[in-house]
């Protein structure tokens, strides 16, 4: 196996409709965090952003957030 590729993070930009409270922003952390504990995430919840720096797939991410009660969409940029 090559630990190399295991290691590779990405970085996504996502808009994560529904967060209204510093609780809301640290339930999207904790979120992420469930799928890749070395994520690296900053949330924007004024802006609906959210920035991840992971070796999680946008997909499965948009699928946790989404069954945590948010709406979560891959943005570019």
């Amino acid at each position: 196996m090559d630990e190399s590729r295991m290691d590779e993070r990405t970085d996504l930009l996502m808009r994560v409709e529904g967060m209204t409270c510093d609780g809301c922003a640290e339930a999207v952390r904790r979120t992420v965090r469930r799928l890749d504990p070395e994520a690296a995430v900053e949330v924007d919840r004024a802006g609906e952003r959210v920035a991840i720096r992971t070796s999680a797939q946008s997909l499965a991410i948009a699928e946790a957030l989404g069954k945590a009660g948010y709406t979560a969409t891959a943005m570019t940029g």
